[in-house]
């Protein structure tokens, strides 16, 4: 039961992965995108970033990858790759895993995001699972069951080596506020008493740092670490706009249950079971060794000063170190772009980015909007003290993004909410920052204003296409 339920949960997120490249990778990261594939090509050797790409990179082969994951994904998700041979289940599988690295190591700023690599590793070791059909092996459960452990602990310990708010249970008084895409009750997350707060960030740490041991436990122990994981994520789910981070957790999640709990819980009568062949078993102890030697640096990562996090030891995302948030910002600043035409300024919308302070907040995960995420970086690369800007280097992606606007790029333009110049171009773009707070309850009430902001300082100067580089 465990592994129908990963299995369809997997494919959907697949699903989810490949829709979203389908939709921007073209205009971010295509032939003509803000940070165009042939050119990483060109400088980054195939060893370090393996990918089908490097035997041709076109737009249009770009949409034909994305449209056969697609498809695999629905495969998955409807049973159809489950209802034949192993060899079936893991061909579409391991083809998942290979359409979705080849994209992932080629999407460079647009794609350095730790799920990911979370779906890359997952994905892959779903690989061997086996059909539906198929005795299942505790083998590959316990690997995912690895991988959550990984992901939990690494979040949890992070957390206490990077930042003070997380040790003195302070850091919920921000971060509902300050997160990269509040959704519609973040907010209301945000006004909790602060006690409320303080025990949210103390069930959050018991939750990464002591629940995941039970993983490995008998029954009920592992079921219960279980269940207390996907409820925190749960939490999460409802609180914000995390892509599928949080969905891929709690599919993990469900690795950590028994068929008795599952069947309560979703009740599906599964076909019976006949033995798996002596060559399968033979291939899944490989992969159980191979796992093991390539968790020696992850397990290391746990002990080190220098922890990182969200990282892959191998050009092949498996067995990666994660982690989230070690450290929360205490005041959001947005950077808001305007374009120039008939004599006035009009802003630019974004589909999921706090800007028109009237406008509530959006749900949009476990769908991911990755132009809307890196506008969210930018302003945590400005010196800014006293709510005052000291120095500011835009980036060179956003350049060539302020570009695309002022070409009236079509792709590019189909990322955004509103384009105010639907006419012709703007003669000119400019970029301010702004700091952005949630309103007051009083706010709320009169004026309809989900935030309130204020100018801070200037993020770009007005620019025209001659100022800009291609």
């Amino acid at each position: 039961m465990a592994r129908w339920l990963l299995q369809r949960g997997l494919a959907a997120i697949y699903l989810v992965a490949f829709w979203s490249a389908l939709n921007q990778f073209r205009p971010l990261l295509g032939e003509r995108g803000l940070q165009p594939v042939p050119r990483f090509i060109e400088a980054v050797p195939f060893k370090r970033s393996p990918s089908i790409f490097y035997i041709h990179y076109s737009d249009r082969l770009m949409a034909m990858v994305a449209s056969v994951g697609i498809a695999l994904a629905l495969t998955a998700l409807l049973g159809a790759s489950e209802s034949g041979p192993p060899w079936l289940s893991m061909s579409v599988w391991l083809s998942l895993w290979v359409l979705h690295v080849s994209i992932v190591n080629v999407g460079q700023t647009f794609y350095g995001f730790g799920w990911e690599s979370m779906l890359a590793e997952a994905g892959f070791f779903a690989s061997f699972l086996g059909p539906t059909r198929t005795e299942p092996s505790i083998v590959p459960i316990v690997i995912l069951r690895w991988m959550l452990f990984r992901v939990e602990l690494g979040a949890g310990l992070i957390k206490l080596r990077s930042d003070e708010c997380w040790r003195d249970l302070t850091c919920l008084f921000y971060h509902h506020e300050t997160q990269p895409l509040p959704n519609p009750f973040s907010w209301y997350f945000h006004k909790l008493p602060k006690l409320v707060h303080r025990a949210g960030v103390a069930f959050s740490h018991f939750v990464q740092l002591v629940a995941p041991f039970g993983l490995f436990l008998p029954q009920p122990f592992a079921e219960i670490a279980g269940a207390l994981l996907i409820l925190h994520q749960l939490s999460l789910v409802v609180s914000g706009n995390y892509a599928w981070l949080n969905w891929l957790t709690i599919v993990l999640g469900v690795a950590a249950f028994g068929d008795s709990a599952l069947h309560w819980i979703v009740p599906l009568d599964l076909p019976q079971t006949t033995g798996r062949a002596l060559a399968y078993d033979v291939l899944l102890y490989a992969l159980g060794g191979a796992t093991l030697l390539l968790s020696i640096q992850p397990t290391l990562n746990f002990f080190s000063k220098d922890q990182l996090m969200n990282y892959s030891y191998n050009a092949l995302h498996l067995v990666n170190v994660y982690g989230a948030f070690g450290s929360v910002t205490r005041k959001r600043y947005e950077v808001v772009v305007e374009g120039f035409a008939d004599g006035a300024w009009r802003e630019y919308e974004f589909k999921a980015k706090p800007g028109d302070p009237k406008r509530r907040p959006p749900q949009i995960a476990p769908y991911h909007l990755r132009l809307d995420w890196l506008m969210w970086f930018l302003p945590l690369r400005v010196a800014i003290t006293g709510d005052r800007v000291l120095m500011v280097r835009p980036e060179r992606w956003f350049l060539r993004f302020a570009r695309k606007l002022l070409e009236g790029d079509e792709r590019v333009l189909k990322l955004l909410r509103h384009n105010p110049f639907s006419a012709a171009p703007p003669s000119s773009v400019r970029a301010d920052l702004y700091r952005y707070e949630f309103s007051s309850r009083e706010d709320r009430r009169s004026t309809g204003a989900w935030w309130r902001r204020t100018r801070v300082g200037e993020y770009l100067p007005p620019v025209t296409l001659e100022d800009l580089p291609d």
